[in-house]
């Protein structure tokens, strides 16, 4: 197990390249197996979800130059099965992507029930009800999801919540199955819309990503595809906190404007004042208040969860009292009794919502990172903190965030990453 060992209070400053969207990235990888024909990725995260996802299809058969490195050429002609193995799907939740290309590949898929964070139930039922829509029947026991296509139907689908996950599994397999099928109350994040422009280098013919209305008039065949997966607004934006706790200026680079407009939001609301020219955005060292009212999460292009656990970081340095409530995920904000340690002045009302006092002096404390955001937010507590902090199980982090430790003492941090 890994660890970084961080000391605060130091006064950052430089830019911060955003690497590519792991949330983009890991559907996409998922896709390549709907065409033999060579898929090359651009601006591909390194980070081990990514690793893990590339495991898993090269343990299929799957050939892929560039394992480890921005840039991936990926050919998938010798796949000849639809089973995932067993001990790498344990170690990643997105796994579950892979339903969709398969069944489309092969008219049945097989895999354990997926691994991952733990920060509460994420309901798979929405996944199968829509698959089944498309004539895909799935049998669940204690361990196992095994999934069969023997009639495609392609038609309406009506989403009974707005999940990623699902709507990019109908998305990939609608687009190799011929017919139209529209999804109703589909998702629309960004990385939603970076699987169809993938989707459409290959030959998909897809309307209307980026809406919660999206059609898929599906091919029988599709050939290779190109992309370069767009910036990672939750990287983007786990910075910009950390500028703000640290009094500090940062260039934050290589970002779209249109993916942060709720973050920006926020942060005006809570004092933060920054510009953006082109694909930079810059942070100013700013006096951080209380929002008028609550910090909510909601389905896109509403609050993201994936960035609540570091506002509630910039929370207990903003004067006044603000109330965080994540209603998707009902352990998001277990992480809290960490910051507590650290001094903050947070009540926990329920597992959805916590009220956070502010503001208030953080110490350093040793502490377990539990799941990739909540360990992105120790280690903003960490780097405002008085003296050192120890954040043991780093790799948790390393699941979702690029190469911390390097970009983090770059811009000025005191921090250390020990095995």
């Amino acid at each position: 197990m890994a660890k970084y060992i961080i000391c605060g209070k130091n006064n950052l400053s430089g830019q911060i390249e955003v690497p590519g969207n792991k949330n983009s990235a890991l559907p996409i990888l998922a896709a390549t197996l709907l065409t033999k024909e060579d898929c090359i990725l651009e601006n591909v995260p390194v980070i081990s979800d990514v690793l893990v996802m590339c495991q898993i299809l090269q343990d299929l058969g799957v050939q892929i130059n560039g394992v480890g490195t921005h840039k991936l050429v990926i050919n998938t002609k010798n796949v000849n099965n639809g089973v995932l193995n067993d001990e790498l799907v344990g170690r990643l939740r997105a796994s579950v992507l892979l339903l969709g290309p398969l069944l489309a590949r092969f008219g049945e898929a097989k895999m354990r029930h997926p691994g991952g964070c733990i920060i509460g139930r994420r309901a798979v039922g929405t996944h199968f009800d829509a698959l089944e829509t498309l004539g895909a029947k799935t049998i669940t026991t204690d361990t196992h999801y095994e999934s069969k296509l023997d009639k495609p139907a392609p038609g309406y689908i009506f989403l009974d919540e707005a999940s990623v996950t699902a709507t990019e599994n109908v998305l990939m397999l609608a687009s190799l199955m011929p017919g139209t099928t529209t999804i109703q109350d589909a998702a629309c994040e960004p990385h939603i819309v970076d699987l169809a422009k993938f989707l459409k280098s290959m030959g998909a013919h897809i309307t209307g990503e980026g809406t919660n209305k999206i059609t898929i008039d599906g091919v029988g065949k599709l050939s290779g595809g190109k992309i370069r997966i767009g910036a990672d607004f939750m990287d983007a934006s786990s910075f910009a906190v950390i500028a703000a706790v640290t009094q500090s200026k940062l260039d934050i680079c290589g970002v779209k404007q249109e993916d942060l407009e709720i973050i920006l939001l926020y942060l005006s609301r809570m004092g933060l004042k920054f510009n953006f020219t082109g694909d930079r955005l810059t942070v100013f060292p700013s006096k951080i208040i209380s929002p008028k009212g609550k910090i909510q999460t909601r389905p896109w292009p509403g609050f993201p969860t994936d960035v609540m656990s570091p506002f509630v970081v910039l929370a207990t340095q903003a004067e006044g009292t603000t109330l965080c409530h994540d209603w998707m995920y009902e352990s998001r904000m277990f992480f809290v009794d960490k910051l507590i340690a650290m001094g903050a002045n947070i009540t926990i009302c329920d597992p959805h919502r916590v009220l956070v006092c502010g503001p208030t002096p953080l110490r350093g404390k040793v502490m377990d990172s539990p799941d990739i955001r909540a360990g992105m937010a120790l280690i903003c507590a960490a780097l405002c903190a008085e003296g050192e902090s120890i954040i043991n199980n780093a790799e948790m982090v390393e699941r979702g965030y690029e190469n911390i430790e390097q970009r983090l003492k770059q811009i000025g941090a005191n921090i250390r990453r020990l095995e």
